[in-house]
């Protein structure tokens, strides 16, 4: 939809092709199979929007989403400790579940568009050098129909078959990659506790150093006074959908806190498991020579961990990228997609370095290694995340980098390579950095608190 906002203004005419029939409100439906489970919008993606289509993040607020500035409403433990919430807000998230956030920017980025519901993408028209439409199916009719086009835009995620479809007409095969950790999620919805709506985002992420299973466990209040409970498990420590297990899943993470909230919260519905999590990139930008007419983006370029709730926010830069070259060069520019292309490649590089780099680590991961180039880099960001516990220029460092609203070369500025020669300041922190009143929440068994479960 953000593709086609940004197209729009530049086309005579703008069709989005859909195999689901479009719901008029926040409703499932089975093209976005990963709605049930959490979804954070970063600032850099928002922002991203925001400059796609002014008066998104208001709209989205009005609505029901939440602002979440960081670190102030977070409670994050990492593997160096609690992130501390003091000081001034630094980035921020907008938190609502996808299907809310999917049906409200319908009605903001689909003006002037055309949709064209129940069919599906089958294959490419045209030739190796330049693409001239689509083929599509009819799920009533079963018919097939070539629709032309100056531009097709593949924004159909992780199942992507666009290097498939370049391939058979008659392009040399896409270059992929795939990092598995073996991640399963298991998502489940509570209603919150009278007064704890707007509770703190709660992240608790594994340590891959330790040489076990990562276990995850991720609770975000969203609209309708709900929390979205998620929980992850790399090879070995994977969730299962049985509810018995639920609770005892999230008293196995970094920490009991999501356990000891939900023991009190109402669940609101049974388990979802959501398995496709790998890693996977697609080099189109490496595809020699790349045809004209044709941009891919999105999950179909790269698809990383959820857990790091990076994926909305690289799609909306990506977005970004394809409007500069709109702006500057134009659709009839032979060179347009090609250029755009390159620029999502620079996009998504460094997200997928750092990805995959801590995913691999995981026992039983499978995927290639890391470079010596990459395994110094990360030495060098697990020294800045130890360091960002107790030094808040560090810290600012991280949260830029992470939401995106600054390239990864943020990490490498004078100033940040300072604090990283410095170190710590001192300990992190070993307890959740609670309120009384955010802590009345839990129920008693919170009492054991702990950093992390014994190596």
């Amino acid at each position: 939809m953000l593709a086609a906002a940004a197209l729009a203004p530049h086309a005579d005419e703008v069709i989005i092709m859909d195999r689901d029939d479009l719901p008029d409100g926040p409703m499932s439906r089975p093209g976005l199979p990963q709605a049930h489970h959490a979804h954070l919008l970063w600032s850099g993606g928002e922002e991203a929007m925001e400059q796609i289509a002014p008066g998104m993040q208001q709209l989205l607020i009005q609505a029901g989403a939440r602002y979440v500035p960081m670190p102030g409403s977070l409670l994050t433990l990492t593997p160096h400790g609690w992130v501390p919430r003091t000081g001034a807000p630094m980035q921020h998230q907008i938190v609502c579940s996808r299907d809310f956030l999917d049906a409200t920017a319908r009605g903001h980025l689909l003006k002037g568009v055309t949709v064209r519901s129940r069919v599906y993408a089958e294959a490419l028209t045209g030739t190796p050098k330049r693409i001239t439409g689509v083929r599509v199916r009819d799920l009533e009719t079963k018919k097939t129909e070539d629709v032309s086009a100056t531009l097709v835009v593949d924004a159909t995620g992780r199942k992507s078959h666009a290097a498939r479809w370049l391939e058979e007409i008659g392009l040399p095969a896409v270059v992929e990659s795939i990092v598995d950790p073996g991640l399963v999620y298991a998502s489940r919805w509570f209603r919150a506790p009278d007064g704890a709506e707007e509770y703190p985002v709660i992240s608790l992420q594994p340590d891959p150093g330790l040489g076990k299973p990562g276990r995850i466990a991720t609770l975000v209040p969203v609209e309708g006074g709900r929390w979205l409970v998620t929980l992850a498990g790399t090879l070995g420590a994977q969730p299962s959908a049985d509810t018995a297990a639920f609770e005892s899943f999230a008293r196995s993470a970094a920490h009991p806190l999501v356990a000891d909230l939900i023991a009190r919260a109402e669940p609101l519905s049974d388990v979802r498991l959501y398995r496709n999590c790998r890693n996977h990139r697609r080099y189109f930008e490496r595809l020699k020579p790349w045809p004209a007419g044709i941009v891919v983006l999105g999950d179909a370029v790269v698809s990383t961990n959820p857990i790091y709730g990076q994926g909305m926010t690289m799609a909306a830069q990506m977005v970004l990228a394809m409007r500069t070259a709109l702006l500057r060069h134009g659709l009839a520019d032979p060179d347009f997609s090609s250029t755009v292309q390159r620029r999502i490649g620079r996009v998504v590089q460094a997200p997928w370095d750092i990805t995959t780099g801590q995913d691999i680590r995981f026992p039983g991961a499978t995927g290639p290694r890391a470079s010596l180039a990459g395994r110094l880099t990360h030495r060098y960001v697990d020294r800045l995340s130890s360091t960002a516990m107790s030094r808040p220029k560090a810290t600012k460092a991280l949260f830029d980098v992470m939401s995106l609203a600054e390239p990864p070369t943020r990490l490498f500025r004078p100033d940040t390579v300072w604090e990283v020669i410095k170190g710590p300041a001192g300990p992190a922190l070993g307890k959740p950095p609670m309120t009384d009143a955010e802590r009345a929440y839990c129920s008693p068994l919170s009492a054991s608190i702990r950093t992390r479960p014994e190596a």
